[in-house]
């Protein structure tokens, strides 16, 4: 027992440093637990992306948070906290903050007695099948007793400029077959685009996903024979595609905003390698080097608008491809099945979202497509320069060989004269020597004495002064050999 007490007391010893934090992460936010009838208000809060950063995003979400609950008198969670989850006596609400946005999900349970919410019989109120005949009337009112009646109006009111989706919930008990509340809801959406299926094997959901005149979308979910969780996991699911969606869509203005700025890169890159390939460039060393220079100064500033923009873009792009794949894979989580001339939540997201999503896709792709355009042509025309220098680097080292060749010329002319000159004052000095030597009664000629030394002095001089210079021309070889 002691070593077993031991091993189990110093086990947590044992763990990597992440293992709780990233089991506890899997866990860290579990769904609502609901049984109709319910009434959900649902926010979901964007932080513009002028403060990207998650400090300054998370900072501002629980200061949001933190400002609701002190209205309660309730204790806000941990500055670093991401779920919240509190029983406010009216409402219950559920916190939870993302990457991008935090949602708010206030709950109220309703009454079910004489509730509109409740698909059943009414008396004086059914067709010749016995089955209930909800009216619109009996709906509409379900949706302006939301949970957000409760909500401090101070607190509303300080959300200005940061709510990106908002939307009602009514989760109601409902019986199969029941035409008459199908009218109902038909009725209760008035729109051109309502979207019904049943989901499962015991819900049907329903919705138009257009933000109503109370500025809320709403949704219908009527509980067939849900199971115990069933309930919360399905109004979660329903919340996450709302969420998901908008903050995919998010991606949409920028890709329509960057289209025509693209276009005009496109238009003067199809100018500037036109340019390249007629090569019409003004005669003249000087004038084609400038014209180079300002192609290449064209192209330079074409890669740099073009890079800014990627930047500008890529981040939303990302995230409006990661959205979208969220919001298929959360209906296919629905398992939908048809309700006969409704379509489905997949259907309308195929119709109205995937476009949209193609949109982000063909921007970001022609963005990369238009950066290795430039690349290439960027290459071409830094080539052409190149080719063009080494050109001119050839002319001038054939004009330095020329000028080095005539410089070799008139050294030895100057060696030749200067050999001449020195071999001359030498011969002066032999014959100042050889008429001393006569002058001392020593039988020396003087000319005679010259003019034999001339030959033996002019080869010396010569032979000298190319010795000289060939260690002169040597020496710094050396050197720099060295």
């Amino acid at each position: 027992m002691s070593l077993a007490y031991r091993a189990n007391a110093d086990f947590a010893k044992l763990n990597h440093p992440m293992r709780v934090p990233l089991s506890a992460e899997i866990h860290s936010r579990p769904f609502l637990q609901l049984q109709a009838p319910e009434g959900l208000t649902h926010f979901a809060l964007y932080v513009q992306q002028d403060q990207p950063s998650q400090k300054y995003h998370r900072s501002t979400q629980h200061q949001i948070l933190e400002q609701l609950c002190l209205h309660y008198g309730v204790a806000a969670p941990a500055p670093q906290a991401r779920y919240f989850f509190h029983d406010f006596d009216r409402f219950r609400l559920k916190w939870e903050c993302h990457t991008e946005f935090a949602t708010y999900t206030f709950v109220e349970r309703q009454d079910p007695v004489g509730s509109s919410l409740t698909f059943g019989h009414e008396v004086g109120s059914s067709d010749d099948n016995g089955s209930a005949r909800v009216r619109m009337s009996d709906l509409t009112p379900a949706f302006e007793r939301m949970p957000l009646r409760h909500v401090p109006q101070e607190w509303l009111a300080g959300l200005h400029g940061k709510i990106i989706v908002a939307a009602h919930v009514l989760l109601c008990q409902g019986q199969p077959d029941d035409a008459g509340a199908t009218d109902a809801i038909r009725e209760l959406f008035q729109g051109k685009s309502l979207v019904g299926s049943s989901v499962g094997s015991g819900a049907e959901v329903w919705t138009d996903f257009l933000i109503q005149p109370d500025g809320f979308s709403r949704f219908v979910v009527r509980d067939l024979s849900l199971r115990e969780f069933q309930a919360g996991r399905l109004v979660g699911r329903l919340l996450e595609i709302e969420t998901y969606r908008m903050m995919a869509l998010l991606g949409l203005p920028q890709a329509e905003a960057s289209q025509p700025l693209l276009n005009g890169i496109e238009n003067e890159l199809a100018d500037l390698t036109a340019t390249l390939v007629q090569g019409d460039l003004p005669e003249g060393v000087a004038n084609e080097a400038r014209e180079e220079q300002a192609l290449l100064h064209r192209i330079t500033s074409l890669a740099a608008r073009l890079e800014k923009l990627s930047v500008n873009n890529s981040y939303r792009f990302a995230a409006a491809q990661a959205y979208f794949s969220l919001v298929q894979s959360r209906i296919q989580e629905l398992r939908e099945v048809r309700i006969a001339g409704m379509p489905t939540l997949a259907e309308f997201m195929g119709r109205r979202l995937a476009p949209a999503m193609h949109t982000c896709t063909s921007v970001s792709q022609r963005q990369e497509t238009l950066a290795k355009r430039i690349a290439r042509s960027n290459d071409l025309l830094r080539t052409r320069v190149g080719i063009e220098q080494e050109r001119q680097n050839r002319k001038i080292l054939q004009s330095l060989d020329a000028r080095a060749a005539q410089q070799l010329r008139l050294q030895q002319a100057v060696e030749g004269l200067s050999a001449v000159a020195i071999s001359y004052y030498t011969l002066g000095l032999i014959g100042y020597a050889g008429k001393a030597l006569k002058a001392s009664n020593i039988p020396v000629n003087p000319d005679i004495l010259t003019g034999l030394a001339a030959p033996l002095v002019f080869i010396g001089v010569w032979m000298g002064l190319r010795r000289l210079h060939k260690q002169l021309t040597e020496k710094p070889v050396r050197i720099a050999a060295g």
